[in-house]
C-alpha cells in the first residue's frame, strides 16, 4: 500500500468509495505538476476520466462524495493537522487535494 493510500484510508475515505481510486490519481496528478490545480477542471477532471473511462462529472462528484465521508465520518482532526491550520468547513476538491499533495510533498522532501 502506498503512503497516499494509507492517508487516504487513515482520514476515514476507504476504498469502496469510486472516489478513492480518483481522488488517489487527481492527487498523485497535483504532485507531479502542482499548477494542475489551478484548472481542476480541465487538468485534472478530464485526465483522470479517461484513464477510468468515465465522464469528468462522475470523477468531481465521486471525489466530492469521497471528501463527505471523510469530513463526516472520518478523522477531522488529522485533516486540520495536515493542512495546518482550524479547517472552519469542508474543503473544496481542489483545496481538499492541494492540502494532500503539499503534505505528501512536505513530508518526502528534505527540507533545506
Amino acid at each position: 500500500m502506498t503512503e497516499l493510500q494509507s492517508l487516504l484510508r487513515t482520514l476515514g475515505i476507504t476504498a469502496n468509495l469510486r472516489g478513492f481510486r480518483y481522488l488517489k490519481r487527481a492527487t498523485e496528478l497535483a504532485i507531479e505538476d502542482p499548477d494542475c490545480l489551478l484548472n481542476i477542471g480541465k487538468l485534472i477532471y478530464n485526465t483522470v476520466a479517461q484513464e477510468f473511462e468515465t465522464t469528468p462529472k462522475c470523477v468531481e462528484r465521486n471525489i466530492r462524495t469521497a471528501i463527505d465521508s471523510c469530513w463526516l465520518h472520518g478523522n477531522r482532526k488529522l485533516l486540520c493537522q495536515i493542512a495546518g491550520y482550524e479547517l472552519q468547513e469542508k474543503p473544496t476538491n481542489s483545496q481538499f487535494i492541494d492540502i494532500i499533495s503539499a503534505y505528501l510533498i512536505s513530508i518526502q522532501s528534505p527540507t533545506v
